[in-house]
């Protein structure tokens, strides 16, 4: 929230600045007159060009940082250990969380997100379960394996694991044929 305000705040900024720079630089070439202000002094005139000029060059690459979006910066969580730095992308994250919750048995279509916090890794897991397991029970095995797994592995901590069950799928029931 706080990058999109600042890239908000940046995008104002270097709009209003090249708007002022671009006016500012029509009325000192003659082309907007504007009679209040005498520029006789010929060294005030070109000082006032090349600060006007610097001013909407860097307006325009205030601009440009403003919309583009960061192609480079993939969601990760860094660590840092006595041995270097570490970064463990949240997309990794999300494939642990899902290999530990496929681990409970009678669970199907699992889905997770991940988000970062101050307290550690906050998960939330999407699961459809089978109708004839206690949900609860379920549930539970759920969160510890993915919350002890995802500590085990990664060494992040683990601050909430929240299981969202979305629904209920019938076991199949075979019927044995006799011939």
């Amino acid at each position: 929230m706080a990058k999109l305000l600042d890239r908000l705040l940046l995008f104002l900024y270097s709009l209003s600045i090249a708007i002022l720079a671009v006016l500012a630089i029509l009325q000192l070439s003659g082309v907007v007159p504007f009679n209040e202000i005498d520029y006789d002094n010929d060294t005030i005139f070109v000082t006032s060009i090349i600060v006007l000029v610097v001013l909407f060059l860097l307006s325009i690459r205030f601009f440009y940082i403003s919309i583009r979006r960061d192609r480079n910066s993939i969601p990760s969580i860094d660590q840092r250990t006595e041995y270097g730095e570490i970064q463990i992308s949240v997309e990794t994250i999300e494939n642990l969380c899902l290999k530990a919750a496929s681990k409970v048995r009678g669970v199907r279509d699992l889905k997770a997100r991940i988000r970062v916090t101050q307290a550690g890794i906050d998960i939330t897991i999407r699961a459809v379960v089978e109708g004839d397991l206690s949900i609860p029970v379920m549930t539970s095995d759920i969160q510890k394996q993915v919350h002890d797994y995802l500590q085990e592995t990664t060494g992040i901590p683990v601050a909430n694991v929240t299981v969202y069950i979305a629904n209920v799928a019938q076991s199949p029931s075979f019927k044995s044929r006799v011939e």
